[in-house]
């Protein structure tokens, strides 16, 4: 009947219909207000202190689970020996001064407070290279029902990193990160690793650098200030560095640079340019030595692979200048300045040259051609000057005869067509004469001039066995040096 009559009364209806949705609200607003109940019920009513150390017995140690989330590296100092790098971390205590039923306060199972009004364990970076020291920003933490803390501060470190030089730019680093509590000895605080290596699931990828593991390692150590110990973790960021910005920018034009060098050799010299080339190279490399000397931290401990390669190249490219100037001044000797020792003719023109196979080459047929035609034509000469030299005691002897006849009277009535004759044979012997004498000073002067050109040849061809013999000495140095120094690194072009 009250039923029907409920149903029947559209007021009562609409009545009821009010009623439940005051209380759904009353009852909605009661709920919001369990976390306000809770809160003051926590730090309020149990007068919760953040400089008590949330443990039972004073004595025991609170546990800290701790671990460290690598998200990016963003950069390696190598000048300052700095790792810039943007870290997480990871940290898990249990207090027992905030404790509460979910029950009692609506089911509320955890609540985020501010690191500032709870108990944090004060770790830090042992070597932060940071101005502010501390580069977390100190987030919520996060405080479960059963006692359990979770932080998770995120943050931007500059961290001391030994930087090794000696294999750049095939190098791999070794950066460690070393976190522990600052005042909290072992006895006090219990540092545990939540895992052996660091997270690094959701690790940016570097450009410059390749993540190769994160290790952990858990250290208990005694301080010469302290008599107790400390515990610390130290992370350990293994990095190796991707070559192939390196590759195509320092040691390829470098490759290329110094095998310019054995061009040298190649020049005649006298094109002029041999040692204007050697100077440019040895100009140029110096460049790239100090574009790599400015990334390296001015330090003596070691020296970097590349600069040991430069400083090979550059020594090669030296050497090549002086050899270069060795050539030019055996090129251009001849016998008004230098006389052609034995030994150059021995054993540079002969042992080396054949121990190189270098062989004077045999002249054009029309050359020989030419050479024996001028041959033949200063034989004519010569057998005429022999000619003359036949011909003049005959005139001497018939001008003495002549002379002895006219003396003894045989001729006391010659006419003056035996005198005529007389002076016609003293012209031509003064002639065959001074033709005799120009004969023997060209003759003389070509076998000076053939001479000064065999002894010319000999020095040119002593400097091609001198060019040779160090074009191969460069050219073994330089892929010596280059493959040396390349299959020496730990890894090549990544």
């Amino acid at each position: 009947m009250h039923v029907w009559t409920v149903m029947g009364n559209p007021r009562l209806v609409r009545l009821e219909m009010a009623l439940l949705i005051i209380l759904a609200v009353v009852r909605e607003t009661l709920q919001g207000t369990n976390e306000k109940r809770l809160l003051h019920y926590l730090f309020i009513e149990k007068h919760y202190n953040n400089l008590e150390r949330p443990v039972e017995n004073e004595s025991h140690a609170i546990q800290v689970s701790f671990s460290v989330v690598l998200q990016q590296i963003i950069d390696v100092d190598e000048k300052m020996q700095i790792l810039h790098s943007n870290v997480w971390l990871n940290m898990k205590w249990k207090d027992c001064n905030l404790i509460w039923n979910p029950e009692e306060f609506g089911g509320i199972t955890s609540i985020r407070v501010p690191a500032a009004k709870v108990w944090t364990p004060d770790i830090l970076m042992y070597n932060s290279a940071d101005e502010a020291f501390d580069g977390t920003f100190h987030t919520n933490v996060i405080v479960y029902s059963d006692g359990r803390c979770s932080w998770i501060p995120p943050g931007m470190f500059k961290s001391t990193c030994a930087i090794n030089i000696a294999w750049f730019p095939f190098d791999e680093q070794r950066c460690d990160m070393k976190f522990g509590s600052w005042t909290h000895p072992g006895q006090l605080l219990d540092l545990q690793l939540e895992s052996d290596k660091g997270d690094t699931s959701s690790f940016i990828r570097n450009g410059e650098w390749k993540l190769l593991g994160v290790p952990a390692v858990r250290s208990e150590r005694h301080y010469e200030c302290c008599p107790e110990f400390y515990i610390d973790i130290t992370f350990t960021v293994h990095i190796q560095r991707r070559t192939l910005y390196y590759g195509f920018n320092i040691i390829i034009p470098c490759v290329l640079i110094s095998s310019m060098s054995l061009l040298l050799f190649m020049l005649p010299p006298d094109s002029g340019e041999k040692i204007s080339l050697g100077v440019t190279i040895l100009l140029s490399l110096m460049v790239f030595l100090l574009l790599v000397a400015e990334t390296m931290p001015p330090t003596s401990d070691a020296v970097p692979l590349i600069g040991i390669y430069f400083c090979c190249i550059m020594v090669m490219c030296s050497l090549s200048v002086m050899f270069t100037v060795i050539v030019l001044n055996f090129h251009y000797r001849g016998p008004d300045t230098h006389r052609l020792p034995d030994w150059v003719r021995k054993y540079i023109n002969g042992w080396l040259a054949a121990g190189l196979q270098m062989k004077r080459h045999t002249r054009d047929p029309k050359d020989l051609h030419r050479d024996i035609v001028q041959r033949s034509r200063l034989r004519d000469v010569v057998l005429q000057d022999r000619q003359s030299r036949s011909l003049l005691p005959n005139v001497v002897e018939t001008d003495e005869d002549i002379g002895l006849r006219y003396e003894n009277g045989s001729y006391s009535g010659t006419s003056g067509v035996k005198r005529e004759e007389t002076s016609l044979m003293n012209s031509q012997r003064c002639e065959l004469i001074s033709i005799l004498k120009e004969l023997r000073k060209i003759t003389i002067r070509c076998k000076r001039e053939e001479e000064d050109m065999e002894m010319r040849g000999e020095w040119r061809f002593a400097a091609m066995v001198i060019d040779r013999l160090c074009l191969w000495i460069c050219v073994t140095f330089t892929l010596a040096s280059t493959m040396g120094v390349l299959f020496s690194a730990p890894h090549l072009i990544t």
